[in-house]
């Protein structure tokens, strides 16, 4: 499954809108560790390697456009053999020890309170992150799709949606973003010049 989503800031008035006649189908809480080596290899071509809750996740980018695009499509890895294969890494212990033994280590530690909602065959995501020391507001609004070709009748989907809702369409940092832009500016830095991060 390929995962296309867009995030939203949202203000107390366009979040009411947003989820008027929407159906709150879960709400939970989880911890997230995102992985990188010295270099920010991973995380400068735009692929995010994290454990949530002990279940170990990459994230590989489809999308084009760099960090002017709309929208994310990223094809999700969630098997451990699946992750050893694609960044090389051979067992000899557990995936944690065998990463950190190739250099990677935890750069982002966070919780996150999410409320899952549907409405007209969307997902709606809205997420309150406590990083310790402050805490940020993001919204995603997402479609599955099976094939590649179907991202960018998603992607159009996702926008058209959000302006039916009164939604703006604009770039919004993520999560690990905002984190690396407030906490650290010289990682966030190398995602700029990378062309995976936007420096506004």
């Amino acid at each position: 499954m390929i995962e296309v989503e867009k995030k939203f800031t949202l203000t107390e008035e366009e979040r009411e809108r947003l989820l008027d006649s929407a159906e709150l189908i879960a709400e939970k809480s989880f911890t997230d560790a995102y992985y990188d080596d010295e270099k920010y290899s991973l995380t400068t071509q735009d692929i995010w390697l994290r454990q949530r809750d002990g279940d170990w996740e990459l994230k590989i980018p489809l999308h084009k456009g760099g960090a002017d695009r709309i929208g994310d499509q990223y094809e999700e890895l969630t098997t451990e053999i699946e992750i050893r294969n694609f960044l090389k890494i051979p067992k000899i212990e557990n995936l944690e020890s065998d990463l950190n033994q190739k250099g990677f280590s935890i750069f982002s530690k966070f919780t996150t309170g999410r409320k899952k909602y549907e409405k007209d065959g969307f997902t709606i995501d809205l997420d309150l992150v406590d990083f310790g020391d402050f805490k940020f507001e993001i919204g995603e609004i997402e479609l599955m799709v099976n094939k590649h070709e179907e991202m960018g009748e998603a992607l159009e989907k996702i926008k058209n949606f959000a302006k039916e809702n009164g939604l703006q369409i604009t770039h919004v940092r993520g999560k690990v973003m905002e984190y690396l832009k407030r906490k650290r500016p010289e990682h966030f830095r190398k995602l700029v010049e990378a062309n995976v991060a936007k420096d506004n």
